[in-house]
C-alpha cells in the first residue's frame, strides 16, 4: 500500500540544494523513513538522477554496521562521490544516530559543493531542538506528522462515518492501514507505547523510574485539551495518593514527551491585550490511536477527539496553533458589570492569515450556540471566525459573519479555511 504524502514530498523538495542538512523529524512509526527512501527517492529518479548517484545507509539495517563508524562513513560516502562532477550526488541516511560522531560527518559532508544531505533519526537521541544545537544554522528541520485525517481516508478506501471511527479510534500511524482484526491494532499500539516511546524518554534522559513518568502520561491522556500547568498537575498526583512529585520535575518530564513528540502544547494568547499567558496551557496528542491506547481504550470521548484532530489538522496544515482568550465585560444578575474570560480552542496563525476556529461537536440548542459564538463575536478584527461541527453539512456564512463547516469538509477539503 503506498500512501501519498505529497504536502511533506513538496517541502523536501523544495529544500532541494539549499546547501544544509535536510532533517526529517517526527514521533517515531510516523513515516519518516518511507518518505525518505520511497516516496523522494522516487522522485529522484523521475527527475532522471543516475542510481549511483544516490547514497543510501540505513545504519539500523546489519549490512551496514561497519559505517557507525564515522571515519569509515565519511570514507565510504566521499569515495562514490566525483568531485569534479556538475551533477548532484543524494546522500540519503536512515537511523543516523547511530553512528558516532554524526554531527561532525555530516557537517563535513556539507563542505562537498555536489552534495545533498538528507537523514532521519530516532527521536531518542536526535530532537528537533538537537538541530539548532548542534548544527548551528545549517541544517532544516521537515517535521512530519502521522497521517491526517485525509491521508488516512484516502487509503482506507470505505465511508467516511467508518473511516472517521477507525481514525478517531486507532489514530493515523501508517502500520494501523496493513492491520485487520481490533486486537491487533490495540496490541501494535500498546506495545508501541512501552517499548519504543517510553523506553526512548528513560534511556535519553537517565530515567530511573518510570512509574512517575507513566502516571504522568496517563493524566495527560484523561484530560486531553485541559488547562493544566505543573503544579497543578503535581496536586494531581497527590491525590491520587500513590505518590508525590514536585512541580519542576513534572515540567522536565512534560519536556521529555514533547521532545519525542508525543504531546505538543497549546498556549493562551489574551486576543485583545495581545500577549501570551504562560500558564496554564493545554496538551494534545500528536497520535490519538497512542492516546486511546495508554487508556485501554476506556475514555472514547468523541468531543475531546475531534478537538484533539483538528489540533492536529491545523498543525498539519502548517499553522502555528494556540488557545485564544478573550475578556468580556457583561452585565450580571445583580445588575453590575463584571469581568469575563471566554475561550476560543483555537487561533490558527499561517503566516499573514489567522482563524479563530471552535470545535463543537454538536450544537442541539440554542444556548449551546450562544455558548460557542460569544468568544467569536467578542473578537474585533476581520479574521474568519470558524465553527467546525460533527454534523455533515455544506459550509454557510451567517449575517454576524461566523462560518459554520462541517467536520467532513474541513478535513477533506484542504483549502477549507481559506474558502
Amino acid at each position: 500500500m503506498i500512501i501519498k504524502r505529497d504536502i511533506y514530498l513538496n517541502r523536501l523538495i523544495s529544500h532541494k540544494h539549499n546547501g544544509r542538512v535536510k532533517i526529517i523529524t517526527g514521533v517515531r512509526r510516523c513515516g519518516k523513513s518511507f518518505l525518505l527512501f520511497n516516496l523522494f527517492k522516487e522522485h529522484l529518479f523521475e527527475q532522471g538522477v543516475k542510481s549511483d548517484h544516490i547514497i543510501e545507509i540505513a545504519f539500523d539495517d546489519f549490512r551496514y554496521k561497519k559505517y557507525r563508524d564515522s571515519d569509515k562513513c565519511f570514507e565510504f560516502v566521499d569515495s562514490l562521490i566525483k568531485k569534479d562532477s556538475s551533477e548532484k550526488y543524494y546522500i540519503l541516511l536512515d537511523e543516523v544516530q547511530l553512528m558516532d560522531e554524526f554531527v561532525n560527518v555530516l557537517n563535513g559532508f556539507l563542505h562537498i559543493p555536489n552534495a545533498d544531505v538528507y537523514v532521519t533519526g530516532s527521536n531518542s537521541k536526535f530532537l528537533s531542538k538537537d538541530v539548532a544545537t548542534e548544527f548551528r544554522g545549517r541544517g532544516d528541520e521537515l517535521k512530519i506528522y502521522p497521517l491526517s485525517f485525509s491521508e488516512f481516508y484516502s487509503a482506507y478506501g470505505h465511508s467516511f462515518e467508518d473511516a472517521w471511527n477507525q481514525y478517531y479510534t486507532y489514530g493515523g500511524l501508517p502500520y494501523i492501514l496493513k492491520l485487520e482484526a481490533p486486537n491487533e491494532k490495540i496490541q501494535y499500539l500498546q506495545n508501541l507505547f512501552i517499548e519504543t516511546y517510553i523506553r526512548d524518554i528513560v534511556e535519553r534522559n537517565a530515567i530511573r523510574n518510570d512509574t512517575e513518568l507513566g502516571i504522568l502520561i496517563d493524566i495527560i491522556a484523561s484530560a486531553v485539551g485541559s488547562l493544566t500547568n505543573p503544579q497543578k498537575l503535581s496536586n494531581s498526583f497527590r491525590s491520587t495518593g500513590k505518590t508525590k512529585i514536585s512541580a519542576p520535575t513534572i515540567k522536565k518530564y512534560l519536556d521529555y514527551l514533547q521532545d519525542v513528540f508525543l504531546i505538543a502544547p497549546a498556549q493562551r494568547y489574551d486576543v485583545k491585550g495581545k500577549k501570551y499567558i504562560s500558564t496554564p496551557m493545554k496538551y494534545y496528542f500528536e497520535d490519538i490511536g497512542l492516546r486511546n491506547a495508554r487508556l485501554n481504550f476506556r475514555q472514547q470521548e468523541e468531543t475531546h477527539i475531534m478537538e484533539n484532530i483538528i489540533f492536529n489538522e491545523l498543525r498539519y496544515r502548517e499553522c502555528v496553533v494556540d488557545v485564544g482568550l478573550v475578556e468580556l465585560r457583561e452585565k450580571g444578575n445583580d445588575g453590575r458589570y463584571h469581568q469575563k474570560q471566554v475561550e476560543i480552542d483555537f487561533i490558527a496563525n499561517q503566516g499573514s492569515k489567522k482563524f479563530y476556529i471552535q470545535s463543537a461537536f454538536h450544537i442541539p440548542t440554542s444556548e449551546k450556540k450562544i455558548q460557542e459564538e460569544r468568544p467569536l463575536l467578542n473578537v474585533d478584527d476581520s479574521f474568519k471566525k470558524i465553527i467546525v461541527v460533527k454534523d455533515n453539512i455544506l459550509m454557510k456564512q451567517d449575517e454576524k459573519g461566523l462560518i459554520t463547516i462541517g467536520l467532513k469538509d474541513f478535513l477533506l477539503n484542504p483549502n477549507s479555511l481559506n474558502l
